[in-house]
């Protein structure tokens, strides 16, 4: 089975090399002995898609047309702006049979709009894991875990062949697929708007920038490896887990502007997480102070 990829950025070249080293190891995932390998690529910039065929050892093709002729699958790389543009151009073309892809977080296999006209079979695969690099990220995409959205027909042997080459996999529902990618935006992004804010308080307080990234990086890293060990209610901490309404209040009154909204905001959210931990304590001052009820 070859994987022809539409695009040539860091997804391309990431998923690509992934492939490229492990396809031979699918044995008795798909039929008849059937491996998986990389067609080559094709992009509007002729000069990306060289360079991710030479780093994948694969070959280029000069047209989607061509792509389409010499791939079981097609997969979209490009982006998510970009997916229906590139869709509408191969929707026309022979692509009866084919597995049609993208790796968009947040938008499902309904933008595959007709395919079922077309003879062919839509799906949304994403790796929760953010792929910074075109030449350094599949080193570590083993780690990553997987969701598949899409057509019945072949969603299961999708989620099969993730899970033969090493990851975890799990197939979601299309009605949950905005819902997902907002998990991932918690765990990911919105974590470093956090981390900027601290950063921040830290300069106010008299340290440089450099010495506050020093300062928070031990403190972030050693928290996210407990969350990510132990789960948030075991490896939860601090003056919400304590219920030190005293201490919350004065960190109010020295707050303000959007570091205050997002100090109570993320306050809110840990006092069922700290309930799960200790159910036995009454958390009803400590709420007031955060809802505004209690004097500051």
């Amino acid at each position: 089975m070859r994987i022809g990829f539409v695009g040539a950025g860091k997804v391309g070249f990431t998923f690509g090399r992934y492939i490229a080293e492990r396809g031979n190891s699918l044995c008795g995932i798909l039929s008849d002995g059937e491996k998986l390998s990389v067609s080559g690529y094709y992009s509007a910039h002729m000069e990306s898609a060289e360079e991710a065929a030479s780093f994948t050892d694969t070959v280029t093709y000069d047209s989607l047309e061509k792509l389409c002729g010499y791939s079981d699958v097609i997969f979209l790389t490009v982006p998510d702006g970009s997916i229906s543009e590139v869709w509408e151009k191969m929707k026309d073309l022979d692509i009866a049979g084919r597995i049609i892809c993208h790796a968009s977080g947040a938008m499902t296999s309904d933008i595959f709009s007709g395919i079922t006209e077309a003879g062919a079979f839509g799906y949304s695969i994403h790796p929760m894991y953010a792929i910074s690099s075109k030449y350094e990220s599949y080193k570590e995409l083993d780690r990553a875990f997987f969701t598949v959205e899409g057509h019945d027909r072949y969603a299961d042997v999708i989620c099969d062949v993730i899970k033969a080459f090493g990851n975890e996999c799990v197939r979601i529902d299309g009605t949950d697929k905005v819902r997902y990618h907002g998990a991932a935006v918690f765990a990911s992004n919105l974590v470093t708007g956090l981390l900027a804010i601290s950063q921040d308080l830290l300069m106010q307080c008299g340290f440089d920038e450099n010495q506050a990234v020093r300062a928070i990086r031990p403190l972030f890293l050693g928290n996210a490896n407990a969350a990510a060990d132990k789960g948030p209610v075991e490896s939860l901490t601090g003056p919400v887990e304590r219920c030190d309404t005293d201490t919350v209040m004065k960190h109010l009154s020295a707050l303000d502007g959007d570091a205050r909204e997002a100090y109570i905001a993320v306050s809110k959210c840990l006092v069922p997480v700290a309930k799960k931990k200790h159910g036995d304590r009454d958390y009803g001052k400590l709420l007031e102070a955060l809802n505004g009820i209690g004097e500051l």
